[in-house]
């Protein structure tokens, strides 16, 4: 084993102890992010994050680590500033801890996680795993505010997009917000028919498309700001779909297993429309590009 393996297993091992450590010190929060994501729908992905962080600094590792070096300012700037979050979310904390309190004392995690591996691998590391160090930020759940800001947003377009494919269905409704009366019922886009769920997956998943198959940042831009308006279109033929079977086939299907169980189907439409997009995207990028590993 040549001397610069040698030294970035001590590295590793250094790094690993540090890990192990903030875990042990934030184990109360931590767990409270895996109950939160058992619990609730919107926060299922928490817990991924930081193994599909893992997997793609393994997958990357020679670039990563070609050039391991102590970056003792940059390091320890973070990590006291991850403390000094830590401390500050203590005090607001209470139990049962809220959820924007453990946005708060999560993001403490992360900033000191971010902090050890630029002390211990550098800054060259970090910046050739800048995506997995961003996307470790995952494991922070969505304040309450930014949650349901994102709700109200994807409420708002799909119910544009509701009364559009209405009428192009030749549908007669009277809409009133997001209540849309239908002949012999009527149905409210809610809060949990928002889509907020599979639109966080599908935010997740053009993310993760993006950093393995792109190259050029604006590219990658692109792909996630057509999330929003796939997402859109998605929930709103999921809303159109079950309200036309129920109008002309049996009104079960506004509250049958197609409605509740069904998410799966109109996720696979949604990603039906990101492949060829992310395939025009690459097939756009000059020959020289090397994709992100």
């Amino acid at each position: 084993m040549t001397p610069e393996r040698v030294a970035l297993k001590h590295r590793t091992l250094v790094f690993v102890a540090y890990v192990t450590c903030v875990v042990a010190v934030s184990a109360r929060a931590l767990g409270a992010v895996v109950d939160l994501s058992w619990h609730d729908a919107t926060a299922s992905h928490h817990v991924l994050a930081p193994f599909i962080s893992i997997a793609l600094i393994f997958r990357g590792r020679e670039r990563v680590f070609q050039q391991a070096e102590t970056d003792a300012r940059g390091g320890l700037v973070l990590v006291l500033a991850g403390l000094a979050l830590a401390l500050w979310s203590a005090g607001v904390n209470t139990l049962p801890i809220s959820r924007d309190a453990l946005s708060l004392t999560v993001a403490a995690i992360v900033v000191q996680l971010w902090g050890g591996f630029l002390l211990i691998y550098g800054r060259r590391a970090a910046r050739a795993a800048m995506f997995p160090l961003i996307f470790l930020a995952c494991l922070v759940p969505f304040p309450s505010t930014v949650l349901n800001g994102a709700t109200l947003v994807l409420k708002a377009g799909s119910a544009e997009m509701v009364a559009g494919l209405f009428t192009l269905a030749g549908t007669p409704f009277h809409r009133d917000g997001f209540v849309f009366s239908l002949p012999h019922f009527a149905i409210e886009i809610a809060d949990n028919c928002s889509g907020i769920r599979s639109s966080i997956a599908l935010l997740l998943t053009g993310a993760l498309a993006g950093h393995l198959f792109l190259s050029t940042q604006w590219r990658k831009a692109l792909l996630l700001i057509a999330i929003l308006p796939i997402a859109i279109v998605k929930n709103a033929v999921r809303i159109v779909s079950l309200s036309l079977l129920a109008v002309h086939i049996d009104r079960g299907f506004i509250n049958g297993q197609l409605h509740h169980e069904g998410g799966v189907v109109f996720f696979v439409f949604a990603l039906a429309i990101l492949a060829p997009l992310l395939t025009i995207l690459r097939n756009s990028e000059p020959a020289t590009s090397t994709h992100s590993n």
